[in-house]
């Protein structure tokens, strides 16, 4: 009886580690990054019985805390009325979902691409880009006196932080170097090195700009008739066609090429609407109004701990004063936008009097 088949009697034999990974090297291309052959952790670590290294990756990631904290953060609208608009978390998931389904039509490994999507987006700062905005300007404007400082602010190398030396109370969640590397390569000009790493940073615009759409038409400021006809007629008039088109391109398109790419005329069509959304909901006055009450919330919040390190809290405070600015860039940066919020009202608007 083979490995995983049920039984007679109704039971199923037990898949240890080894059998799986056993399979991986008979189920997954020769293109993908096998679970077996990891370049491993910073720290050795006993392997678990049952799971693979990128599976205990991927709950590691789930179970800290800076993933909980994603449900509380913005994704592009500040405080919206409703519950239906994506949050920072659930970001998080649709880019799990499209990039766990291209890896597994490519047959790679859909584990390892699963934790790197998981943990992409962790560093984020409250308010999401305008937060991350406002923190890089306001580490600009102390680089003079504070030359350790972090600055330009990029929430993938915040990432990466949090996995490697913030999570687990200082000591990191200790991930595979293939995790981190897609961690870091998620966003900017370094690709991936690994083909599961490259699918999570195109699924992550893929969901981005139409799930940002869906919003957008949601709250009202846009129309599916407002999108470029041009980039729609390429995709689909609906949410879910262009999703399709999009990942059958990335699928079809990557299985005959040496690189993760989409088909040259999709690809256009899908930078065409993220410019779109640029122009008319990121950067549009009904969608941003409250961006420059979020932007002085973080600055204001930044710059209280810098000059009153005493009103961190103990566990936040660093070691060394000069080690300060990237102690309260981690405190700030690590905020969701109710605590954030919150923090402002407690230490900017007096308390009310009690009689």
């Amino acid at each position: 009886m083979r490995q995983g088949e049920r039984m007679t009697d109704g039971t199923a034999q037990i898949m240890t580690r080894a059998e799986y990974e056993l399979e991986e090297r008979g189920r997954l291309s020769a293109r993908a990054a096998l679970s077996g052959d990891t370049r491993g952790r910073e720290r050795a670590s006993a392997p678990d019985p049952y799971r693979t290294e990128y599976q205990r990756d991927r709950d590691r990631i789930i179970h800290c805390k800076s993933f909980r904290r994603l449900s509380h953060k913005t994704q592009v609208f500040l405080a919206p009325e409703g519950d239906h608009y994506r949050t920072r978390l659930t970001h998080t998931f649709e880019v799990s979902q499209i990039a766990r389904t291209v890896a597994r039509a490519l047959r790679l490994n859909e584990d390892l691409t699963e934790a790197i999507a998981l943990g992409h987006d962790l560093g984020h700062t409250p308010f999401g880009h305008i937060g991350e905005s406002a923190l890089s300007d306001a580490l600009e404007a102390v680089r003079g006196e504070h030359p350790r400082a972090p600055w330009p602010f990029k929430h993938n190398v915040q990432s990466l932080r949090i996995v490697e030396s913030l999570e687990y109370e200082g000591k990191g969640l200790n991930l595979t170097w293939e995790v981190r590397d897609g961690i870091r390569c998620h966003t900017g000009k370094r690709r991936a090195a690994t083909l599961e790493g490259q699918i999570v940073a195109i699924a992550d615009r893929v969901a981005y700009v139409n799930h940002d759409i869906d919003d957008a038409i949601r709250g009202g400021i846009l129309t599916e008739e407002d999108l470029p006809s041009a980039a729609t007629d390429v995709l689909g008039h609906t949410h879910n066609q262009r999703i399709t088109t999009m990942v059958t391109s990335l699928v079809e398109t990557t299985a005959v090429s040496a690189e993760v790419m989409m088909e040259e005329r999709v690809y256009k069509a899908l930078m065409d609407l993220r410019a779109f959304l640029f122009d008319n909901v990121y950067l549009s006055p009904n969608a941003k109004a409250e961006e420059p009450k979020a932007y002085g919330v973080v600055v204001t919040l930044f710059n209280h701990y810098l000059t009153h390190p005493e009103a961190l809290p103990e566990d936040e405070r660093p070691p060394s004063p000069d080690d300060l600015v990237v102690a309260v860039t981690d405190y700030v940066s690590g905020m969701t936008d109710r605590f954030a919020i919150r923090t402002y009202e407690q230490l900017m608007i007096p308390n009310r009097w009690r009689v």
